[in-house]
């Protein structure tokens, strides 16, 4: 499936629910994300984590391969009085020297990457003990709420969609940095519901991988009214309370001599 976020731009940056500040705040707990530190953002996208961290201090840099997303990016960084230093990059190939950053972090994007390829980057970008961390923060398709309804409907306008009844839970992405050499795993989740109006939440899924960034636009529009219809015939109160799960993973680069 030809996936391009950039096609989706305008309603990623305004309808994709960034991630919870508990998250931040756990991050910290961790010596995640504290003032003063290098931080590089991997598939920054509209920045939702690159923004948290230049917030709470940290120097940082995002990157990402679409540019009508870093346009957003800088967009809301400036709107929120922030900065944070977005361009154009890849996991798999950062252009930063060995030891630039105290922390790498990746968000809602290490199943886009070369994972192996991504892995050895962060490794190498990273100074002794510096920190990785991967998270996403995936909605819930739970029995006969709006989220199960939504990718059935996603699922009939793109059959080639493979991210339908996700559990927001990614433990084989442990062997992933495990096996360059990551050391000090850690995980942990914890549930959320985040409110949508009915407009927001066509918007948010506009904004999805299966639909607008995949789709032409006559059947991202066919797919749009036949969700607003679904929402007003099913779903019909509003704010939508849609569960999320936020999921992390941190590891340690290696000390030399340990």
């Amino acid at each position: 499936m030809g996936v391009e976020f950039g096609k989706t731009a305008k309603d990623y940056a305004a309808h994709r629910a960034g991630f919870p500040t508990e998250l931040f705040v756990r991050l910290a707990t961790m010596g995640i994300g504290r003032s003063g530190q290098r931080l590089l953002d991997l598939g920054t996208g509209t920045g939702t984590l690159a923004r948290g961290f230049a917030r709470r201090g940290a120097s940082v840099v995002g990157i990402d391969p679409s540019e009508p997303l870093l346009l957003e990016a800088r967009r809301l960084a400036a709107s929120e009085g922030v900065h944070v230093d977005f361009g154009v990059g890849r996991a798999e190939d950062i252009d930063s020297p060995d030891d630039a950053f105290d922390v790498v972090t990746a968000g809602q994007c290490w199943h886009w990457f070369d994972r192996p390829a991504a892995a050895a980057e962060c490794l190498r970008v990273l100074v002794p003990d510096g920190a990785l961390v991967i998270c996403h923060f995936d909605w819930l398709p739970l029995p006969g709420n709006v989220v199960a309804a939504t990718e059935v409907l996603i699922l009939e306008h793109n059959p080639e969609w493979p991210l339908a009844g996700g559990l927001g839970m990614y433990p084989l992405w442990t062997l992933d940095v495990a096996e360059v050499g990551f050391t000090g795993l850690e995980t942990f989740s914890f549930d959320v519901d985040v409110s949508y109006s009915h407009e927001a939440w066509r918007g948010r899924i506009r904004a999805s991988a299966g639909v607008a960034a995949s789709l032409p636009p006559d059947a991202v529009a066919n797919f749009d009214a036949e969700l607003a219809a679904l929402l007003r015939e099913d779903f019909p109160g509003e704010p939508l309370a849609i569960p999320h799960r936020v999921w992390a993973l941190g590891a340690r680069a290696p000390v030399s001599g340990t």
